[in-house]
């Protein structure tokens, strides 16, 4: 038995007045106490260095096109604009555009998806963003839709995670 439960064991003998033998001294720990926590659940994952500074494999921006106007297609051909409609399936086409990019299993790219779906009538739009960008191994994929009474915007940026 190791010195630390052993002197944790008789401390908690002066408080409660009680005598044990040695063979009944319990090892679960106590939080009330100050100054004892579980470190080993709190350990953060450390990740070793893999010194690769660029992608083995491209992110494929002609194949997330493709998903970008198909799904945009699929879901808003025939439909009308709607305020409700238009903010529950906003989320909804992030989460397959988001789930079909992923299946292309990229490996070291993390991607954003923005869905805009708006009202058709006459007015002009301009999306923009902004963010910290590595030319050399960060890209995007971009697809418009557009109906009789709406239309659609979906955007899949692509960050490189060194």
């Amino acid at each position: 038995m190791s010195d630390v439960i052993k002197d944790k064991s008789q401390k908690r003998e002066k408080k409660t007045g009680t005598n044990r033998t040695k063979d009944s001294i319990s090892t679960v720990s106590c939080l009330t106490e100050l100054g004892h926590h579980d470190d080993n659940a709190r350990m953060a994952v450390t990740m070793e260095n893999t010194y690769q500074m660029g992608p083995y494999k491209r992110f494929p921006v002609p194949a997330v096109t493709d998903i970008l106007k198909d799904v945009l297609t699929s879901y808003l051909q025939k439909e009308k604009y709607e305020v409700e409609w238009s903010q529950k399936m906003t989320k909804t086409i992030c989460e397959v555009i988001r789930s079909r990019v992923k299946d292309l299993m990229i490996p070291r790219y993390k991607t954003v998806v923005l869905v805009h779906i708006g009202q058709l009538t006459g007015q002009s739009m301009q999306i923009s963003s902004r963010c910290l960008w590595d030319a050399s191994n960060d890209t995007f994929a971009s697809n418009s839709f557009k109906n009789s009474s709406l239309f659609g915007v979906a955007t899949v940026y692509a960050v490189y995670f060194e």
